[in-house]
């Protein structure tokens, strides 16, 4: 997509000027078509003690800007992944953070306290060209300055949880106000439509799409290495235990050999999270006398092997297309879990998990849902699940629920890029002709 082009007169380097809250020709027709509960938040946040605040911004950098707000590292993981595909079709935009912010990032900011003039001042200052709002924290002053500024604002995965807003309890709700402001909003089901439409939100508003998560590309390996392994498992029923820290080592190994008394054939893959957790994994094959290949170590496993001993993650993405089925590790024990759940799904694995997931248990949540994933608490449910799941139909079924969300996230964050794209170029052409 070619790049977006200034505005006529734009002298380069500047800032691309965008219309700002208070302007005469829209100030007092803004006013006059304010819901009375709005109006009424307006003026008690303008107090005399927050209105001349002008915070030390950094200062905003060239040409266009996007506009992201992540509410929680979940939110930012989605957005981070989105703006990247963004900035491949859009190489001349920046990006200014707001919310939980991502280590790379260039351009943030705190967002400014919620009334009229300090969300002037912040759309003054940063001019973004479009927001991309994530999360139920509303700031109705910030919204209703963006709207007068005649910012095009979208949400993305507004789902069934209630908004909220600084307004205090006495103050009727400004929530379907500050939603009105938003020129789409992209809602994950049903039920979050329905009550999107009960605060107000227009069917033109109104967008239903998956998810939006973090989606990475898929793990590489190379085929030929992939058919060799598979040859020499043959049909065996294997499973993977992936990024397994330390402390789930014993739990793992006491799983599969209770597992392994009903499936005398059953293969496991140990991947442990880092190199240093490959003792712990090697200990304890040691104790369990199970029969181990030493993948590493250029072991080719055989008819007899009932373990496949790995030194790290780098080859996660042979063991995913291996295994059917994957136990994702730090998610039995506490303040360990950290995987992805979506690097197992796209290629192909059912799921089990622990009750310990951290960031990403909306993402497992959306798995479980779909029927692609299964929690376990201890070896013993871990062991019983792995003979249910291992079941070749079983599997199948899993992996293949998995994959459509992942496609389904996929396709939310084209359908999202897309409008990004609509819009910035649609601004792009009302600059040329003034």
């Amino acid at each position: 997509m070619a790049p977006l082009a200034p505005p006529p007169g734009h002298r380069a380097g500047s800032a691309m000027p965008v219309r700002i809250a208070g302007q005469a020709e829209r100030g007092a027709s803004a006013m006059a078509r304010r819901p009375l509960a709005l109006s009424a938040y307006l003026a008690m946040s303008r107090a005399p003690e927050t209105r001349d605040r002008r915070p030390d911004w950094p200062e905003r950098p060239r040409g266009w800007l996007l506009w992201l707000h992540a509410q929680t590292a979940a939110d930012m993981a989605a957005l981070w992944a989105l703006a990247q595909r963004t900035l491949q079709q859009h190489p001349d935009l920046s990006i200014l953070w707001t919310g939980h912010t991502p280590e790379a990032a260039r351009h943030s900011a705190a967002l400014p306290e919620d009334s009229l003039p300090a969300a002037a001042a912040f759309l003054a200052h940063w001019q973004p060209n479009l927001m991309i709002w994530t999360g139920h924290e509303l700031r109705p002053a910030l919204l209703e300055a963006a709207h007068e500024a005649q910012l095009p604002c979208l949400m993305i995965n507004a789902d069934e949880a209630a908004f909220t807003t600084p307004a205090p309890r006495w103050m009727p709700d400004t929530t379907p106000a500050a939603l009105s402001r938003f020129d789409t909003i992209f809602c994950v089901s049903r039920e979050a439509e329905r009550k999107l439409r009960r605060q107000g939100v227009t069917e033109a508003q109104l967008v239903r799409a998956a998810t939006l998560g973090a989606g990475a590309p898929p793990l590489d390996c190379p085929p030929e290495l992939h058919e060799d392994v598979a040859a020499a498992v043959g049909g065996r029923p294997i499973w993977l235990a992936a990024r397994l820290p330390s402390v789930e080592m014993r739990t793992i190994f006491d799983a599969h050999v209770a597992a392994g008394r009903l499936a005398p054939r059953l293969l496991l893959v140990v991947v442990p999270a880092t190199s240093a957790d490959a003792d712990a994994a090697w200990a304890a094959a040691d104790e369990t006398d199970l029969r181990t290949c030493f993948w590493d170590a250029g072991d080719m496993p055989d008819d007899l092997t009932q373990v496949i001993l790995c030194e790290s993650p780098a080859e996660l993405g042979l063991w995913y297309r291996v295994a059917p089925l994957a136990y994702l590790g730090g998610s039995l024990a506490a303040g360990q879990g950290d995987t992805d759940p979506l690097e197992a799904a796209a290629l192909g694995s059912a799921i089990l998990y622990g009750p310990n997931v951290g960031r990403h248990l909306a993402t497992y949540s959306r798995l479980v849902e779909a029927g692609a994933a299964r929690i376990v608490r201890d070896a013993d449910s871990l062991g019983s699940a792995v003979l249910q799941v291992i079941a070749p139909d079983r599997a199948a079924a899993m992996a293949h629920a998995g994959w459509e969300v992942v496609t389904a996230s996929a396709e939310t964050e084209d359908r999202v890029i897309a409008r990004i794209s609509d819009l910035l170029d649609r601004r792009s052409a009302r600059k040329e002709v003034r």
